[in-house]
């Protein structure tokens, strides 16, 4: 009777608990591994719906970039690997693992990160890409900080020392505008190193920006056009011009201040000067022929995708002179009269200093140099040699610069 009462016991109550412990933990680890076999398909349309607020996204379009979308909001999450995907009896240590990585996901949702706030900023941005787009696109073609790095809408292609550096600062406060720094040289000097090469030196840009970059030598260089042509039929050309005689002169002065053991600018604008030949082979002198140039663009490009920059109303009127170009590349015109202010220094406009730095953006020590005095008839000569090209120029363009308004006060002066 005692062992029947024993027995009894021990089937009415320790059993019981037993059984109810090992059914609830067996509940447990089947929900758990239900989970967990269902972790790719719950786990990333869970976290861009939080991210996009109710956006659905399968994992057939962008499995990879959602991933690095949650790695990059959660760094203590780490992916599962093959191996732990098709184990199907882990062990505890895994399990462990898996538990925590768990844990700290689900706590991420809860509380999201610094990252994944910075990432929900640029979400309306993200969501105007097509779901169907692939990862390796967004690989090739996306940047850090989600822009995209593309070849140049538009480029400024000359002339040396006519302005085009002043121009391309003027554009940079541009917030449409991105621009290389430096200039590239790919369509004269690097061009065997290939489109992919020149894109990568480019910067990123968003929806609606222009990206831009100046080589002024572009401008005298034979197969420029047609290689710029087969980059891009459409593309816009700057084109900043100056007064010849004093491109030249100051052509001559960067030269000069590089190597001061050159001839002077007289003996090196003359085959002849006795005689009046003009060396037109010396690259100073030869740049300025801007026709015949322009002849070599022409047959490749019509007018209405060149823009020509006067380097003189550049200095006077920055602001007239911007105004056109933010026309002519299809920009509003934000850059205005209240960007610059006059350099009685350097002789020229600079920029108003930004609100972040205590300087204004000048330009730097190359630029503004002082002009060697050059023998009055020498200048004259060469306006006159100048002349009959400048008129061609004038009449391809269909704008006058009025270059031969300076001859005359030259002309004058030398007569006083």
């Amino acid at each position: 009777m005692a062992f029947w009462s024993s027995t009894s016991v021990f089937t009415s109550k320790v059993p019981r608990k037993i059984l109810f412990m090992f059914t609830l933990s067996l509940s447990v680890t089947y929900l758990f591994y239900s989970l967990m076999s269902c972790y790719n398909s719950l786990q990333f349309p869970l976290q861009e719906n939080y991210l996009f607020q109710g956006r659905l996204v399968t994992e057939d379009t962008t499995f990879v970039t959602l991933r690095e979308k949650l790695y990059s909001a959660s760094p203590g999450f780490t992916e599962f690997t093959q191996a732990e995907r098709t184990t199907s009896a882990p062990t505890a240590r895994e399990q462990d693992e898996a538990e925590q990585r768990t844990v700290e996901w689900i706590r991420t949702q809860a509380s999201p990160t610094k990252s994944a706030a910075a990432f929900r900023s640029t979400a309306p941005e993200r969501e105007r890409q097509e779901v169907s787009t692939t990862d390796s696109e967004l690989r090739m073609n996306c940047t850090s900080d989600y822009g995209e790095k593309k070849l140049p809408q538009a480029i400024i292609i000359g002339v040396k020392k006519g302005g085009t550096r002043a121009l391309l600062e003027a554009l940079r406060v541009h917030p449409d505008v991105r621009a290389v720094g430096n200039e590239p040289h790919f369509f004269d000097r690097n061009y065997e190193k290939g489109l992919d090469w020149y894109r990568d030196l480019m910067p990123s840009t968003l929806e609606g920006q222009i990206t831009m970059e100046k080589t002024p030598s572009y401008f005298v260089t034979n197969h420029a056009p047609k290689r710029i042509h087969s980059m891009a039929k459409d593309i816009k050309l700057i084109i900043v011009v100056r007064n010849p005689v004093t491109r030249a002169i100051s052509d001559y002065t960067q030269t000069l201040s590089k190597k001061p053991e050159i001839p002077t600018f007289e003996v090196l604008a003359f085959k002849n000067r006795t005689l009046g030949l003009i060396d037109a082979s010396w690259s100073a002198l030869r740049i300025g022929i801007y026709a015949l140039h322009l002849e070599s663009w022409m047959q490749y490009f019509p007018l209405s995708q060149m823009h020509f920059v006067s380097g003189e109303r550049l200095i006077v009127d920055p602001a007239g002179e911007m105004a056109k170009v933010q026309d002519f590349l299809g920009l509003k015109r934000i850059v205005t009269d209240k960007h610059f202010y006059f350099n009685k220094t350097k002789g020229f406009p600079c920029l108003k200093k930004p609100e972040d730095s205590s300087t204004p953006r000048c330009l730097g020590k190359s630029k503004g140099r002082t002009h060697p005095k050059i023998d009055p008839d020498v200048i004259r000569r060469l306006h006159k040699f100048y002349k009959p090209f400048n008129m061609m120029f004038y009449q391809m363009t269909g704008q006058n610069f009025e270059w031969e308004l300076e001859e005359d006060s030259v002309s004058r002066s030398s007569q006083d």
